[in-house]
Order: structure tokens, then sequence, then C-alpha cells
């Protein structure tokens, strides 16, 4: 008998040689799809403003596909929760310009988990026909989950929010940001699928017609459904025009600490006003129908404040028009972030308090444990604003104005209130300057554009430090301001009163994704049971 062991000190040569080589490729294979993950998670940042990449979401999702299909779904919770960080990791940073790091990497990383139930939610659909049809609908499902929960949501990072350069625009006349994301998503997943099955078929010879047509049919459809939708994108006026100016004040400095400086941001934008009223007496600028100033362009209550009142009223009256001042007033107890319709010759008339305010930055969720966690976060929140209750639509020389303040332009609901309430056009005065010069401003403006498309209404954004726009009805920014800078925006814009399909569903087409996503979870779990039965018999 021959012997088989070796003599020791001797290598073993019954292994390959190359078999540590062997292993070490087989775990980066096995990695790779994590970093795939968190790849096209960045992929899907980059397609953000202020880059005009829109494209660039379909081949993130194209990879993300790849990365979930056929997995288990406890697979899927990990690759979805590394999509998730690589997207809003970079995407969220803004978010802790002011306060350090800790905030944002909180927010991120809880954020990140409604992706991870979504990347469960397809690696579970995924083996079903028709699987991007069902895993787009999830995907949608848990932006409407993070638009909701916790502290009232956070919508920030939409897929539509990222397409306002994009062929898929017209789509949110449609059905609002549900339809147009889901058209995004639906068309990237397809992607993959038409590439997986021809790949398939190369290798194989074997052509899968059903689910050819089926993946065609994801990429096509959103494309074909966009270029018909372009007819509800209009820039017409339908109830004549008017002339509006956006004053841009500028703060004295960037951070939290310039509302300390309150007054000196009051006296900014009134003398930007009367700078501008200086230049219509000289016939260089058309006269405004009327002014929009932006959120808390008077932290000082002119309403308590004598002070501050009249300096309001001399600017009124310099431009000879009302003015929606943005200001923080105490009232029956209450803080409140309020718009405050300024006329000329009667002084302040009506009121939008903001309905949508922001945790953590205007009002504090846990705040004793909060405190015990770092004190200085509560002394920056020292106090709550309360939520305004009604919608905010003012009489402003004869055009009816939709006020949506600032953060509220990321809610679906804040908007759509202010239109089906009878706005003609839509303004989103906005204060960015606890921000510096980050992103945080091009993503809101972003959202302004898609709205405007959504609701077929001129949106104007005036904004403490920047960038202030003036937006046409069909998403085109006509004029902008640079950023920590005083200036001023002027021009004749389009009124109208017609209602898109989206404006008129409101929150049926989200609705009915959720019950697609549903279906296709319910399917995928009969489907296992059945499976499993089979198995066992």
């Amino acid at each position: 008998m021959t012997a088989t062991a070796t003599s020791v000190g001797e290598p073993d040569r019954t292994q390959p040689r190359n078999a540590p080589a062997s292993r070490a490729a087989a775990r980066l294979l096995r990695l790779l799809p994590a970093v795939a993950a968190a790849l096209s998670g960045v992929l899907l940042y980059v397609s953000f403003p202020p880059r005009t990449l829109w494209w660039l979401a379909l081949p993130a999702f194209a990879v993300l596909g790849w990365a979930l299909r056929g997995r288990g779904w406890k697979a899927g919770l990990g690759l979805g929760y590394l999509f998730g960080l690589g997207f809003l990791l970079p995407l969220l940073v803004w978010t802790g310009v002011e306060v350090g790091p800790g905030p944002w990497l909180a927010l991120a990383a809880v954020e990140a988990v409604f992706v991870a139930l979504v990347g469960a939610g397809v690696a579970t659909v995924s083996k079903l026909p028709g699987w991007p049809l069902w895993a787009a609908a999830l995907w949608i499902a848990g932006e409407a989950a993070r638009a909701r929960v916790p502290f009232e949501g956070f919508p920030w990072g939409k897929i539509a929010f990222g397409q306002a350069d994009g062929v898929f625009l017209p789509l949110a006349a449609v059905g609002g940001t549900p339809v147009l994301g889901y058209a995004v998503v639906l068309c990237g997943f397809g992607l993959y699928e038409v590439v997986r099955l021809a790949v398939h078929a190369r290798r194989t010879g074997e052509v899968r017609r059903s689910a050819a047509t089926v993946a065609l049919l994801s990429v096509a459809v959103p494309v074909l459904g966009a270029v018909a939708a372009r007819p509800l994108v209009s820039d017409e006026a339908e109830d004549g025009t008017a002339t509006v100016a956006v004053i841009q004040g500028n703060v004295p400095r960037a951070g939290l600490g310039f509302n300390a400086q309150r007054r000196a941001v009051l006296d900014y934008h009134a003398r930007e006003t009367q700078r501008l009223a200086a230049e219509v007496r000289a016939g260089k600028v058309d006269r405004p129908d009327f002014v929009l100033w932006p959120e808390n362009s008077s932290d000082i209550d002119p309403f308590a404040n004598p002070d501050a009142r009249a300096i309001i009223d001399r600017a009124a009256r310099a431009i000879g028009a009302p003015i929606s001042v943005g200001g923080v007033v105490e009232r029956d107890g209450k803080l409140l972030n309020e718009q405050i319709l300024w006329d000329s010759d009667k002084g302040p008339v009506d009121t939008y308090d903001k309905r949508q305010i922001q945790p953590f930055g205007e009002y504090l969720p846990l705040r004793s444990l909060i405190g015990a966690i770092n004190d200085e976060w509560t002394s920056m929140v020292s106090r709550d604003f309360s939520r305004g209750t009604e919608p905010g639509v003012f009489t402003m020389a004869g055009t009816e104005v939709g006020l949506v303040t600032c953060y509220e332009a990321a809610f679906d609901w804040a908007v759509r209130s202010e239109v089906t309430d009878g706005a003609q056009m839509i303004s989103v005065p906005s204060n960015n300057a606890t921000f510096d010069r980050s992103e945080m401003t091009y993503q809101q403006l972003a959202m302004s554009r898609v709205r405007a498309v959504e609701h077929s209404r001129t949106v104007t954004v005036p904004v403490t430090s920047g960038v202030s726009a003036i937006i046409m009805p069909d998403g085109r920014v006509t004029q902008k301001t640079g950023m920590f800078v005083a200036d001023s925006l002027v021009q004749e814009v389009p009124l109208r009163s017609s209602e898109t399909p989206a404006t008129r569903l409101g929150v049926a087409p989200e609705i009915v994704l959720l019950l697609v996503a549903a279906g296709g979870l319910g399917w995928a779990f009969g489907a296992g049971v059945r499976g499993r039965r089979a198995g066992g018999v």
C-alpha cells in the first residue's frame, strides 16, 4: 500500500497551489454585493442637486437590483441599509454644519433603516414574475413611511426631488412625487432586468419572452408616460399675470448665532426693499404688485415691538405694495413662525402660521432625554414653536398667493392644501442661513421646481441668504440670486387656477402604490409558504 501522509515539514502537495488565492477571491466575491450596494447609494446621491446628473438614478437602482435579486430578506435588510447609508450620509451632511456630526450621523442612520426595510422587501419580491413592478412600489412605500414617522416624518431625499432636470419630471403633474419617484425606480430596476435577461439569453440561447416583455415595458412605459404627460406642463397665464418682487436681504453672518443679530436681519431686508423702491422710482425696474420677504426676515415680533413695526411700515410705504413678512411672534403664550401680510397703508392685515415645524430645529422632541445626552442641544432650541392649523393663502393686490414656509415644501400635503384653497401661485419663504453654503439650499430649490410642475403654479423662493429664485409653472428657473448677497428679483409671472391630475388626486396615487407593494409581498409570502409545504411532502 502506498502511503499518502506527508513527512513533517514537507508541503502538502495534495492541495492546489493557488488555494489561498482562491479563498481570498471567494471572500472578495462575497463582499461584492455589499460594496455594490453602498456605492450605488453614493451614485444615487450624485444624481441629486446641485448636480444635474438626474439620469444616474437609473444605474443606481439597476445596481441595487443586481445586489438584491434572488437573496433572502435578511441579506436584503443589510444590503438595503448599506445602500441607504451610501445615499443619505452625503445627502444630509448639511444637517451637521452648525451642530456637529452627531445629529447628522444619527439622522442618516435612522432614515437608512427605512431603506433597509425596503431592501428586505425587494429581495423578497425579487423572485416573482415582473418583480421590478413590485420592487419599485416598495420603494415608494418606504418613502411614504419616512414622510410620516418619526416626529411627523422627514421626506428629504425622495427620488422625485432629484428629478427637477430630468425627462420624467412631467409625471409630477400626473400623480405627484409618488408617481414621479415610482417611474424612476421602476425604470432603474427594469434596466437591470433587461440586461440580466439579455446575458442569460446569450449564455443559454433561451429567450424568456414574457419576462423580457415585462422588463422592456418597465423601461419604456415610464419614459413614454413622461412624454405623454408633457401637455400637462404649461407656463401660460390662465388668470392674467402679476409682477412680483422677491427680496433677499442677506444676514450679518451664517450660522445659528445670526438670530442674535435679528435687528440687523430686519434692517437688511428693509434696506433692500427701499433700494428696490428707489430703482422703481427711477424707472429702472417695473413696480411690483406685491413683495415677498423670506422666513425669519423679522425675528423681532412687530406686534410687540414698535420699532420693528415702524421699520416694516417704512419699507412697505416706500415700495407702495403689500409685503409678506416672515416673523417670529408670540401670541396667547405660543411662539409662532408666522408669515404676516403687511399692507402699505393698513399695516398687518392677515397671518399664516407654519404648520409643519421642524423637529430639532423649531421644537425638540424627547427634550429630557436629549438634554441628558448634550445640554447644548437643548439650549439651541430653548423654547418650542407651536403649529399652525389652517392653510395660508394671502390676497395680495388681487392675487391669491399660497404660503409654504421652508421645511413645509418637502411635504406633499402642505403644498397641495394651498392650491386646493385657491392659490394662483405659491411662495416658499425660507431661511437657509443656518446651513451656510451647503447643498441644502439647492436641494430645497429643486423641491420647489418639482412642486411648480406638480401643481402647475409659479413658485417664488425668497430666502434670507440665498438661493432665492423665481420658478415658472413648467419648472424652469428664470431668475435666481447668489448666496450671502443682498439682492432682489422682479418679474411678471403667470397666474393659474386649473388643477393638475396630481392636485385633484392628492394622496390616491400613493395609496394605490402602497396596495401594489402589499400585493407583491403577499404574493411572495404565499409562494414561499406553498414552496415549503411542497418541500415537506
